[in-house]
């Protein structure tokens, strides 16, 4: 039964989106038996124990066309032989279960390893290398669209929430003065090296496309600049990697700064959507809050 979009992400918890996961497997003749929860965030990923296949329910319905755009990307990138994770084809998809999208995918059988920073750099430098095929419409990157609804919904003291809607303006006035150099192309949009998998053929796989767009290449070069120059969560050696493949320190950019707020604005209100999941994600949340109200301060957040 379809309900009110709003409602739905509201309410959305590892429960409910479970819920929609069996549905969605029903409608589409597959066996929920033994499915396993293994990431929720923007989206729940759940991998099913009958078939390998991973199901990826979203928060809303309003997420409706990101996931035709992830179907879209996920056949193109197929069709160029690119490296990244591929539909189910034999599926219509995606399905409208509750209010929420639902799109199911092809495992990846993970390798014994993690990909690297240069490999990140280089699987980048690829993507950023295409041209987009007649008829496949992307939008520009937003780094707003989902913040109003993060700031209306989020179960947070209302001094956070006034302390967020006023960055949020503030990172809008700077946002509208940047200026790029460089032309327009695919562009992943959540370029961290998390989003990159290793099968068990050791080959590098590129995952998650709920925010592809076409747009400047600084969008995903962000993602890693401000964890390692802000966050330290690489070492010297690892960023040289990436910077290395890829050809480009973003760091040395007139907009880092920006890029770096933005960044940063957006890893908190995604982590604060699900502060009533557990007391580690709230914790997390605490010191994310704490860092963005300093920001000359240090920055000991924790990867998530």
């Amino acid at each position: 039964m379809a309900v009110d979009a709003a409602r739905s992400e509201e309410g959305f918890t590892s429960a409910g989106a479970t819920r929609v996961m069996a549905a969605a497997c029903r409608a589409a003749g597959l066996d929920d038996g033994g499915a396993e929860l293994i990431r929720l965030g923007e989206n729940a990923l759940f991998r099913l124990a009958s078939v390998p296949v991973v199901v990826r329910v979203a928060r809303g319905e309003e997420w409706l066309r990101t996931a035709r755009n992830e179907v879209a990307v996920s056949r193109w990138l197929a069709e160029e032989g690119f490296p990244a994770a591929r539909i189910v084809e034999d599926l219509e998809q995606p399905l409208l279960v509750e209010g929420h999208p639902v799109t199911f995918w092809h495992l990846i059988e993970e390798g014994d390893r993690k990909a690297t920073y240069g490999e990140l750099g280089g699987i980048l430098r690829g993507l950023h290398s295409l041209t987009l095929p007649a008829g496949l419409e992307l939008p520009s990157f937003d780094p707003f669209g989902k913040q109003e609804l993060r700031l209306d919904r989020a179960v947070i003291p209302d001094d956070d929430r006034v302390f967020l809607r006023k960055r949020w303006r503030e990172l809008r006035d700077k946002f509208e003065e940047l200026r790029f150099e460089t032309p327009k192309g695919p562009v992943h949009g959540d370029a961290h090296v998390q989003n990159l998998m290793v099968n068990d053929q050791d080959q590098v796989i590129l995952i998650d496309f709920e925010a592809f767009c076409f747009d400047h290449p600084e969008w995903d070069l962000m993602v890693t600049a401000v964890e390692h120059h802000s966050l330290g969560w690489q070492t010297d050696d690892q960023y040289a990697e990436f910077v290395g493949a890829y050809g480009r320190d973003l760091y040395d950019w007139h907009g880092y700064e920006t890029l770096r707020g933005l960044q940063e604005f957006g890893m908190t209100t995604w982590l604060m959507q699900n502060v009533q999941e557990d007391e580690r994600t709230a914790a997390e949340y605490r010191r994310r809050i704490a860092g963005l109200r300093d920001d000359d301060g240090p920055r000991d957040w924790r990867p998530w």
